[in-house]
């Protein structure tokens, strides 16, 4: 059947409806192909290619090697090839009665660690009661002697076990501050402890030698204890006896915990798992009218840094020998050490250039002079707007067990920090 032209014309507005879409598509291509490609894909992609992950950049510049912050220590053998408890400080033989155990945990940063377990040993703690916690992650690596000082997470197990006598116990994987906590009450249930101790590794203690009667810091944390078991402590006049938790030393620096009184709390809140679980756990010790006294027992010091020489906290002074005959003994011994044939180079060699020293006195200059220093290093860590910038101060051990990059580790550790914040304030 023929069309008319008039029925013509009814398809033209289909027709150029048709043609507007055809080059509406013809431009867009066009505009696509001209657009420049990104830098570095100008060629096409090869889908063949094997597919690579892309690394972050960890070029840095590595800390300076850490310093020897106790030669003595390094170069002995034995804990008798180190200096004496001072005598005023040397804790009672045989042991007192009461358990005095004390827990001290490490992550990162050894030479803090050495520092609060030699000033703890020398303010009389018993070696033996020291258990340092290793909560680095790296399983078995520093028994084994795998990693280097570099490392964050090094510590030196033979100095810690069998040059100063103290305990380690390692955990199975990196824990909270407050799974480290629960921790510590956890081994205290098992050995069937009514209260243990436990102090920070970034704190530096001594005795109170200015105070009479003397007492060691040590002994005070005793009397502490006896003070607790007194059948009327914390009685009031009503005969209504208060519990007490935790017994407070510069605030929880170091600190002495009722087992029985947080087991019925529940622990400390592992989802709160840094900063504000201290205030969550404390809390709830008010709200359940349990007593947290404050207590002192020597002077605690909030540190960032260790002191040059570790051997100063053994309080020993150049040996001054009163008469020229005691002057030839001293020589007559030494010569005879020089002779002797054992196989001990390595500490002949620390002690030659080591002068005889001898004990210095209560109270003295050198005292005073060690607790300014002390104060001077607390002040700084004060003042400083990243008090905890001790704990970044190593970045080393690349390819080691275990390793972790250091600044991922804090950056992941920081967001752990902020998560518990935000779980403790809801």
């Amino acid at each position: 059947m023929p069309i008319s032209l008039r029925s013509r014309w009814a398809f033209l507005p289909l027709v150029l409806a048709l043609g507007a879409i055809s080059l509406y598509f013809l431009r867009l291509s066009i505009n696509r192909e001209a657009q420049p490609l990104p830098e570095g894909t100008h060629n096409a992609p090869d889908h063949d290619a094997p597919k690579v992950p892309v690394y972050k950049d960890i070029h840095r510049e590595i800390a300076p090697p850490l310093p020897e912050y106790f030669p003595l220590a390094a170069k002995a053998q034995s804990p008798s090839d180190l200096p004496p408890v001072p005598s005023w400080n040397k804790p009672p033989d045989p042991h007192v009665p009461e358990q005095t155990r004390l827990y001290i945990g490490f992550t990162r940063f050894w030479p803090l660690l050495q520092q609060v377990v030699v000033s703890y040993i020398t303010a009389g703690w018993p070696p033996e009661d020291i258990y340092v916690v290793e909560n680095t992650g790296t399983m078995d690596a520093n028994k084994r002697g795998l990693l280097t000082i570099q490392n964050p997470f090094y510590l030196d197990y033979h100095r810690l076990t069998k040059i100063l006598g103290v305990n380690i116990i390692t955990t199975p994987s990196l824990q909270t501050f407050a799974q480290l906590q629960n921790l510590y009450l956890s081994e205290a249930i098992n050995n069937n402890l009514t209260y243990y101790f436990w102090s920070h590794m970034d704190v530096a203690v001594h005795s109170h030698e200015d105070r009479e009667p003397f007492k060691s810091l040590y002994m005070r944390a005793v009397d502490v204890i006896r003070e607790t078991q007194s059948p009327d402590y914390l009685r009031n006049d009503e005969g209504v006896q208060q519990k007490w938790g935790i017994q407070f030393f510069a605030y929880d620096w170091l600190s002495m915990v009722n087992v029985e009184t947080f087991a019925s709390l529940g622990g400390w809140d592992t989802m709160v798992g840094y900063y504000g679980t201290d205030c969550d756990m404390y809390s709830r010790l008010s709200m359940n009218n349990v007593a947290q006294p404050v207590q002192d027992a020597g002077m605690i010091y909030d540190v960032t840094t260790s002191l040059e020489d570790l051997e100063m906290l053994y309080r020993r002074r150049p040996a001054t020998p009163k008469n020229k005959e005691e002057e030839e003994t001293a020589v007559e011994s030494a010569e005879k050490r020089d002779d002797d044939d054992d196989d001990t180079s390595d500490l002949k060699e620390a002690t030659s250039s080591h002068p005889p020293t001898q004990e210095d006195t209560l109270n003295s200059t050198h005292y005073h002079s060690l607790a300014t220093t002390l104060t001077a290093i607390q002040q700084a860590k004060r003042t400083d707007p990243e008090r905890n910038s001790w704990q970044k101060r190593q970045n080393g051990g690349v390819g080691e067990p275990y390793y972790y990059d250091p600044d991922g580790f804090e950056k992941a550790l920081q967001m752990t920090i902020e998560v518990g914040a935000r779980i403790n304030e809801e």
